[in-house]
């Protein structure tokens, strides 16, 4: 049994709570692109696992190593020393996240130490650039490309479905019907970091802010209706979210593929340059 403001060793990882935030914070701030999954939820929940909707790990006297265990596992940063103790924790209490994810120098040497342990990974996706846009974009945003209402959820949906699986490989409805992928979308939505291009009741192109910290949003779910790619739709549309991303004061950031050229190529138009390498392992 543990209490608010102790620090627990398990292992050679410390589990945080909230007493830690203001250093968490800075190390965090020290790789804004990188950290923005994690460092959003920090800022708006604090450490404390029941908040935070996962645990914040520590390894060394100054968080030389750090690690977010939720419904994802996203190593932040650290030395081999470190993502074995991470590894060591994780294997304890066995696999409950989706996939691993965050920069490939930390997640394939941690997926190294786990992978004799958990069930075979769905799919390894070793090389997903991560890419990211300080200022305006270098081309002209779609003016059509504007937030989802709440109202065009059902609307909205089928295509939020297609591009995840499409994406992922796997349907996102899973085994409730539909009902927490719903859920997460109208949130989405109701939080205004949806949007869409409507031709009609048909969405013709999406894209979502999946994570909003305070110095960067991370662009995620860009997808183009399969009938209207090659009409420069994504490019204009992610510039569109972009603009929005500037006119709140962040960066953007969104990671990709290595193997999509076209995707790369139109983010390249809009002016996103890689800053680091991301990997995911998928469940």
């Amino acid at each position: 049994m543990w209490h608010r403001g102790q620090v627990l060793r398990v292992a050679g990882a410390r589990l945080l709570d909230d007493r830690a935030r203001p250093v968490i914070s800075a190390v965090l701030d020290t790789d804004p692109v990188a950290t923005c999954m994690v460092a959003a939820r920090v800022e708006l929940a604090g450490l404390d696992p029941w908040r935070l909707g996962g645990e914040l790990w520590s390894s060394g006297p100054r968080h030389d190593g750090l690690c977010f265990s939720g419904a994802n596992l996203v190593p932040l940063r650290g030395e081999r020393s470190a993502i074995r103790s991470f590894a060591d924790r994780a294997r304890r209490h066995g696999r409950s996240c989706s996939s691993v994810v965050g920069r490939a120098e930390l997640v394939l040497p941690l997926w190294d130490e786990l992978a004799a342990h958990w069930a075979p990974a769905r799919e390894v996706r070793a090389d997903q650039p991560l890419m990211m846009l300080a200022g305006p974009p270098a081309v002209t945003a779609d003016p059509a490309v504007r937030p989802v209402r709440p109202d065009e959820l059902d609307r909205y949906l089928p295509a939020a479905i297609a591009m995840f699986t499409e994406e992922v490989g796997i349907d996102p409805r899973g085994n409730d019907g539909g009902a927490g992928y719903r859920a997460r979308v109208a949130e989405l939505i109701a939080s205004g970091r949806a949007f869409a291009r409507f031709e009609g009741d048909q969405v013709v192109f999406k894209a979502e802010i999946g994570a909003l910290s305070r110095r960067v949003g991370q662009i995620q779910g860009v997808w183009v209706h399969p009938a209207c790619r090659g009409r420069g739709l994504g490019t204009a549309g992610t510039a569109t979210v972009v603009t929005r991303l500037g006119a709140m004061g962040r960066m953007s950031s969104l990671y990709v593929n290595a193997f999509n050229h076209v995707a790369r190529a139109s983010y390249a138009r809009v002016g996103f340059t890689q800053v680091a390498s991301f990997a995911t392992i998928l469940f």
